[in-house]
């Protein structure tokens, strides 16, 4: 999922400590979380950011950041993305958003990211707001999606390549390291180890397609705005809300249903996800929202096990840390990322 599923979101409780590692249930231990590292000097390019670098205490898809937009090729048109790329980088970052997300939902770190001497680039994926994308729904299937962010990957400098995908885009990230993809570390934040399981979110996944089917986007995007107007929360900014509209209005109608297909089908792949990383010696991160309700944090704590990779749940979050809170999601990926980054040859 990305920032909202197709009409509506909300949070569950917490469920796990928030904040630090949580110990994997019986089985090969997961790998501790890596802490700042000693060979990196403070004022390196690559050192972690200081408190003098604020995060926006209202953080959100209209933060503000210093990335420019550019395009990257794609077999059915160009790719939007947002990229920032600081003097000096010694790595590069890749982002790719969840179902019905899009590049703006990693607005928050772009600048923190950038600021530590990481390239980072956000990208929309095929069909995704800005980027072209097919017309056959099969297309966007985790699998195939993988091959694109593969192929996206291999355009990117410089390297050494980190990759992190959120919610749907950790199935699309997981299908593009079993493509082959060439990376330095791998994260899943608020993914799974397959089809989103019974619930909320699911549920309308089931209501939202015989509507898209029916009425195309537009109709669907009414019917959002009808379920979230009555859903009690507070109502989005406005400026918020109108990008929110756009994108979803811009997504392709063959994507929003072959995406959904694949939130709802996609197969069990941890094994041979732990089978390539081992293979490569590629280290991997699971994180969450302390409340994310999608896939809840005890699956993707069981996730982590099997993928014998730390995990951390984020507090005060759900299943998008990347904008309810920044600032500790960011905290725990600069450590990790540097961390790995030491280790490389």
């Amino acid at each position: 999922m990305g920032d909202t599923p197709p009409m509506a979101s909300t949070s569950s409780p917490a469920a796990l400590p928030p904040g630090r590692p949580v110990a994997p249930p019986p089985g090969p231990p997961a790998a501790p979380l890596p802490g700042p590292p000693a060979a990196l000097p403070p004022d390196s390019p690559a050192a972690p950011p200081r408190a003098s670098q604020p995060i926006p205490r209202r953080a959100s898809q209209l933060s503000p950041h210093r990335a420019d937009r550019i395009e990257l090729p794609g077999e059915h048109g160009p790719l939007a993305a947002l990229s920032a790329v600081p003097a000096g980088a010694v790595a590069t970052v890749l982002l790719v958003p969840g179902y019905t997300g899009s590049k703006e939902d990693f607005a928050p770190l772009i600048d923190p990211i950038a600021d530590a001497g990481l390239a980072v680039v956000a990208l929309d994926l095929p069909g995704q707001h800005e980027s072209a994308g097919s017309t056959a729904e099969a297309d966007y299937l985790p699998a195939n999606l993988g091959t694109v962010v593969a192929e996206v990957l291999r355009h990117l400098e410089p390297r050494p390549l980190i990759l992190l995908g959120h919610s749907y885009g950790g199935l699309v990230a997981r299908a593009a390291v079993l493509a082959g993809a060439e990376v330095a570390g791998l994260v899943l934040m608020c993914s799974g180890p397959a089809a989103l399981p019974d619930g909320f979110r699911r549920n309308l996944l089931n209501v939202a397609e015989p509507v898209l089917r029916s009425r195309g986007v537009p109709a669907l995007q009414e019917l959002r705005e009808v379920v979230e107007a009555d859903s009690g929360l507070p109502p989005q900014p406005p400026e918020l809300a109108a990008l929110m509209r756009r994108r979803f209005l811009s997504s392709a109608q063959a994507g929003l249903i072959g995406m959904a297909a694949g939130l709802r089908t996609e197969p069990d792949l941890v094994p041979e996800l732990a089978a390539a990383l081992r293979g490569t010696g590629t280290p991997c991160l699971v994180t969450c929202g302390e409340a994310d309700d999608a896939w809840h944090p005890e699956l993707q704590l069981d996730m982590a096990a099997r993928l014998d990779a730390p995990f951390v749940a984020v507090p005060d979050a759900g299943h998008t840390p990347n904008v309810e809170n920044p600032a500790a999601l960011l905290d725990l990926l600069l450590r990790t990322w540097h961390a790995w980054l030491n280790d490389q040859p």
